[in-house]
């Protein structure tokens, strides 16, 4: 059974919390800007720098292929990364995937194109977008992991969520880019003005792995950490233990990361291919989205810290069902205020909102034996079947269905349900023993509200 509120070992360090935080929120400030500043390429000049001889739509598709490489490559990097997470601490897992991750965003601006060096250029591209994709398997859990067990009960959900400000902020860092970018005239942009794009990556590297050596462990990591008398084996004891959960998780994310990658990639190629949208018009857009998702992001998880995870969680995937078919129909309009409309409120859903709940909610699940490779296998794992191919699949559909939105909406609303029930299957997890060995299960609303109660005392006398 799930117990009441824990507190790490010792007072709670708000310093050291506060580090933690922008130290998370940073990384996936770099995960999502090589996420847009990627994305945004497939939709705009990859498909005319990297497959110029096939037709438009097959370039596209092509374009969207590269970019789920890097999702395919997602599990084998958090499997290889979680395993060191839960054995040797957070920090230093964070560390090196931050350098994959920015190191592989720069190589991509100092690759030759398709009329330089032919078929080898579209290859090299997959090289980078699968180092991307390995560096990034591990980014967004561990962050997850190390803000959950470092704050205080009462303040997980709100703290957690941080992770997706930074995602936010990503997003905003690269449609800014893109904005500028698009002020240059046409041949520029194709010929050395994407590459400013991908080059100024190394700013944000630079600054988050400053952060990042100055990061401390996780209270709860180092109270597990000193009570160990074996080696542990997370990935084993998944295997053994945790498969219930890592499907719990596979599929609570399914719908999410389908819906978040088709609003933030595969809209933008909708709305200039089909609706006739100004490419320009793109980013600016998906820049108010993003920061109107951030707001949502910390709203959500405070509203998660009082009510509980799943029920914040359901409330949002069950609305999300619903989101598809009106969301189509106002950008089929054309009208710039739908359109802005749609990505603002598709951001604080899918891409923000919910999300910003499951960085605490998918910790919390898990016992402290696997907490980080439960995570990160359920999420990346998620990834592959969802958003990886999710812009893949919607640009395929598309061109199967004469340019009819209506099977694009169908996919987009069916793997949601698929989260919602899952969603109601899987246990509460407000405030629950953090160093527990054991995973989240089921139990009374009365336990959960006391928990609930007795985690708002113990804020309220941090706060003090």
């Amino acid at each position: 059974m799930t117990t009441a509120a824990h507190v790490p070992p010792g007072n709670v360090d708000q310093s050291k919390v506060r580090k933690a935080a922008v130290a998370g929120l940073i990384g996936t400030t770099l995960e999502l800007y090589d996420f847009v500043i990627y994305g945004t390429a497939s939709a705009l000049v990859f498909s005319k720098l990297f497959f110029p001889n096939v037709s438009p739509a097959a370039a596209l598709i092509a374009s969207f292929t590269t970019f789920a490489v890097g999702f395919l490559f997602r599990p084998l990097g958090g499997i290889f990364f979680s395993h060191f997470g839960d054995r040797l601490g957070r920090k230093w897992v964070l560390v090196v995937t931050l350098l994959l991750m920015g190191g592989a965003t720069l190589a991509i601006g100092l690759l030759p194109t398709f009329g330089q060096i032919g078929i080898f250029a579209p290859v090299l591209l997959c090289v980078c977008r699968a180092a991307q994709g390995f560096g990034a398997g591990a980014e967004q859990s561990g962050g997850a992991t190390l803000l959950t067990e470092s704050a205080a009960p009462g303040t997980r959900g709100k703290i957690a969520s941080l992770i997706m400000v930074g995602a936010a902020a990503g997003t905003a860092l690269g449609a800014l880019v893109w904005i500028a970018a698009q002020s240059l005239a046409p041949n520029d942009m194709l010929t050395w003005g994407w590459r400013l794009v991908f080059l100024s990556s190394i700013f944000v590297t630079i600054a988050a792995l400053i952060i990042r050596r100055k990061l401390d462990e996780s209270p709860v990591f180092e109270e597990i950490k000193q009570a160990r008398t074996v080696p542990p084996a997370p990935l084993k004891e998944v295997a053994k233990n945790g498969k219930a959960n890592v499907l719990r998780v596979i599929l609570m994310n399914l719908g999410v990361s389908t819906q978040s990658y088709t609003i933030q990639v595969f809209m933008a190629s909708y709305l200039i291919t089909v609706v006739g949208t100004d490419p320009k018009f793109i980013p600016p857009v998906l820049l108010i989205g993003a920061l109107c998702g951030g707001v949502a992001a910390v709203s959500f998880g405070i509203l998660s810290d009082k009510i509980g995870r799943r029920r914040v969680v359901s409330l949002i995937t069950g609305a999300l069902i619903l989101f598809p078919a009106p969301a189509f129909m106002l950008l089929t309009t054309g009208s710039p205020v739908a359109i802005v409309l749609v990505i603002i409120v598709g951001f604080m859903l899918a891409c923000q909102g919910v999300v910003g709940v499951h960085m605490s909610y998918f910790p919390e699940i898990f016992g402290s034996r696997y907490r980080y490779a439960g995570v990160t296998l359920g999420r990346e794992f998620s990834s592959i079947i969802g958003g990886g191919v999710a812009p893949m699949i919607c640009a395929g559909l598309l061109g199967l269905f004469s340019n009819s939105w209506i099977p694009v909406a169908i996919y987009m609303s069916l793997t949601m349900v698929v989260s919602f029930i899952a969603t109601r299957l899987t246990p509460e997890t407000l405030n629950r023993d953090l160093t527990d060995p054991e995973d989240a299960r089921h139990h009374s609303e009365m336990i959960t509200a006391a928990a609930g109660a007795g985690a708002d005392a113990t804020a309220a006398q941090h706060a003090k």
